[in-house]
């Protein structure tokens, strides 16, 4: 496994028009280019993986302690070579190159990619264009058969003793690594890329449906003998709270509210009472298969906004870690979770300190 990853993450977005750079874009509940962290770590392919950021002091969220954050360049070749050169003190054998702007690539085209630096110094997915190609040359336009012509994608592989002698050598701005094998008319391995391995270049790249909202009800009444859940965390009580499962009010209305906002019907239809297997179950465990549901149908949360209803206990000194917890288990940002605690005034049952409610208003995007 002597494999470094290096992540180009330092573009300025130029076209992206955005005064956030792009790679810290939030797409799908994370920075764009947290996507490209998370499969290398999960394929267990890399000792070394490595983002290029153009600020290192630039906030990264939820980047992982092994991930090395350095400072990229004014181009994309300047920071490749930066990268380049601190790989250079390591003991690497091969190195891939991605883009940040690539968040869709599969683990399986990583695989395929180092499987193919056996036999090869240099391996390129690629697919072809589906649009008719012309070139432009000295003010004529001529045509380019489309199948004769290819796109080529990130992560490019390279055995890293050869890129880096041609990397240290150039002298001239490039586009992607391959052009430093091609200008030398070195071999390159071109493979099949992936057409979702798309480049997120223009804002309209980053497409998604009309935001949809879902509202979660849930109430349960107190009890000795019982503990006390809200929001994924234990509460220090005298009573707890009566249910099938934990009896956790808070995250009974956020799966609800997610469910109404996805059209996918409501809590007691997906974890009916009658069934012995959610019996004391943590409601923790019944979001996050929620959150996974979600996920395969494309929809991913925008917002959370959470009214807790009890006399007894006072909610502020919770909200943090409740928030932490909820965050963690919907996988979003604390930033997109609001918390507020409210009273009945001591009228009806929770004014007696009998019972907890809670109510949710969930707002979901559903991503192309």
């Amino acid at each position: 496994m002597n494999n470094c990853f290096i992540i180009l993450a330092a573009g300025q977005s130029k076209r992206f028009k955005s005064k956030k750079p792009k790679q810290y874009i939030n797409f799908k509940n994370k920075p764009l280019y947290q996507h490209s962290i998370d499969k290398v770590l999960k394929s267990g392919l890399f000792k070394y993986i490595i983002l290029v950021l153009n600020n290192k002091n630039l906030p990264a969220a939820r980047i992982h302690k092994s991930i090395k954050i350095i400072t990229g360049g004014n181009e994309r070749s300047d920071s490749s070579l930066v990268a380049l050169k601190y790989v250079n003190k390591l003991s690497v054998k091969n190195v891939l190159i991605h883009d940040a702007a690539r968040p869709n690539f599969s683990i399986k085209l990583v695989k395929n990619i180092l499987n193919k630096l056996k036999k090869n110094k240099a391996v390129v997915p690629y697919i072809y264009s589906t649009d008719s190609i012309k070139y432009i040359f000295k003010k004529k336009i001529s045509n380019l058969q489309r199948n004769k012509t290819i796109l080529t994608q990130t992560p490019q592989g390279f055995r890293f003793k050869d890129l880096y002698k041609l990397a240290i050598d150039n002298k001239k701005k490039i586009q992607d690594e391959a052009s430093l094998f091609i200008e030398k008319k070195l071999k390159v391995k071109f493979i099949k890329g992936e057409i979702i391995n798309k480049k997120i270049t223009y804002k309209n790249d980053i497409s998604y449906k009309a935001i949809k909202y879902g509202i979660g009800f849930d109430i349960h009444r107190l009890v000795p003998k019982r503990k006390l859940y809200l929001g994924g965390i234990q509460i220090k009580s005298q009573l707890g709270t009566l249910g099938h499962s934990d009896g956790d009010p808070v995250l009974h209305s956020i799966i609800d509210s997610i469910l109404g906002a996805c059209k996918m019907n409501d809590i007691g239809q997906k974890f009916s009472d009658k069934n012995i297997k959610f019996k004391n179950i943590r409601s923790t465990i019944l979001l996050k298969r929620i959150i996974n549901e979600i996920k395969i149908k494309n929809y991913f949360i925008n917002n959370l906004d959470i009214n807790i209803i009890t006399q007894s206990p006072k909610i502020s000194k919770y909200k943090n870690k409740m928030i932490k917890s909820i965050s963690d288990i919907c996988e979003i940002s604390p930033n997109q979770i609001n918390i507020k605690g409210k009273t009945t005034e001591k009228l009806g049952l929770i004014g007696k300190e009998k019972a907890i409610a809670c109510e949710v208003i969930t707002s979901v995007l559903k991503y192309d």
